[in-house]
């Protein structure tokens, strides 16, 4: 699994520019937050990221209470967190590893280390091989900055942290003057390294500042010459190319000019009829009347053969209906002839048998 979002934690504006270029260089998404708790914030309102960039000493929540209040939430423990500090102590990293530290990136940061640590980062969560941060006793100091910056602990508070961190009276240790001293002096140098190191942050950050303004200063003047040389360079093109385009432009008009004078001479040197093209036309007059004669001539023997044809076509079709009509009223009459007598026949046959039957009655 690729590593593309980072969230870069660090109170100094310096090393948060400086490291966010060397993420940006290798495609990284960078979210920046300038304080742990705006980095809480952060993380409740935002996407994840796939791992998140965390300083050590920072005013207000330092950076390993930031990591164990991350550690300490379900929804964002499974974030491996990158400790930035100058440490370089062996007992430091794993110190920081067993609250849930998954790497030390010492400061400033260098290129090759990264390009190792964030490689290995990669394949651990791709494998599923991240550490598991280690249980906490309930009863360990809050003051981890003041714990983790002691540089050697005394055999005394050696024996106290490995207990289980339960107030016993057994194993108390009294509070010797050389113990307050160790203990004084520890708590003076933490407020020291402290207080210095938000001097160095504010002098970084406002000769981080003074240097961006004098850069986009120096931006600004160098974007205002660019513009003015090429607008400079655009109106030396363009009064160059219209003195180009107004030669094209007569060049083309004299050559315009003398195909229509030449055309206008070919024109005027062939106006009207020639004696040739009279006769030409005469002849092809000539030769369309011929043609319409003999069109009329063959139109008017081809009317007169269809009038032939269609006056006996008449005539025969009139005989015939004629004769139809004669043979219809010959077989009429002869009809009505045998009507009649075969009335008469039966007329006669009933009175003879009326006759008979009156007869044999």
């Amino acid at each position: 699994m690729a590593i593309k979002n980072a969230l870069l934690v660090d109170d100094s504006k310096v090393a948060r520019f400086a490291l966010s270029k060397l993420l940006e260089s290798r495609e990284m998404q960078v979210n920046m937050a300038g304080s742990a708790e705006e980095a809480m914030e952060f993380l409740n309102n935002h996407d994840r990221p796939d791992v998140i960039f965390m300083d050590h000493l920072m005013p207000g929540m330092n950076g390993v209470e930031a990591t164990k209040a991350i550690k300490g939430n379900p929804e964002t423990a499974d974030i491996p967190i990158i400790m930035c500090t100058s440490k370089k102590s062996q007992s430091f990293m794993e110190e920081a590893r067993n609250f849930g530290v998954y790497s030390i990136l010492t400061k400033p940061p260098q290129d090759g280390g990264l390009n190792q640590m964030l490689a290995q980062l990669a394949t651990d969560v791709t494998d599923g091989t991240l550490p598991k941060p280690a249980v906490m006793p309930e009863t360990e100091s809050s003051d981890d900055e003041t714990a983790i910056t002691i540089p050697e602990s005394t055999p005394d508070e050696a024996a106290a942290r490995s207990s289980n961190g339960h107030d016993n009276d057994a194993h108390a240790i009294p509070l010797t003057s050389e113990l307050i001293e160790q203990i004084a002096r520890s708590a003076v140098k933490t407020h020291i390294n402290n207080r210095l190191h938000e001097l160095l942050s504010s002098l970084f950050d406002e000769q981080f500042d003074h240097l961006k303004r004098a850069l986009d200063e120096a931006n600004k003047k160098q974007d205002a010459a660019v513009e003015g040389r090429l607008n400079q360079l655009a109106e030396l093109v363009d009064h160059r190319t219209r003195h180009l385009r107004d030669d094209v432009a007569a060049e083309v008009n004299l050559s315009l000019s003398r195909e229509l004078a030449d055309l206008k001479k070919e024109l005027s040197s062939t106006n009207g009829f020639t004696s040739e093209n009279m006769a030409e036309l005469k002849d092809h007059i000539t030769s369309v009347q011929t043609i319409d004669t003999e069109f009329w001539q063959t139109l008017q023997s081809e009317a007169i053969q269809q009038a032939h044809e269609i006056s006996r076509d008449t005539a025969e079709d009139i005989a015939q209906r004629t004769i139809d009509l004669f043979v219809s009223q010959q077989r009429a009459a002869a009809s009505r002839v045998y009507t009649i007598g075969l009335a008469a026949s039966l007329s006669i046959f009933t009175l003879g048998i009326a006759w008979l039957s009156g007869l044999f009655g």
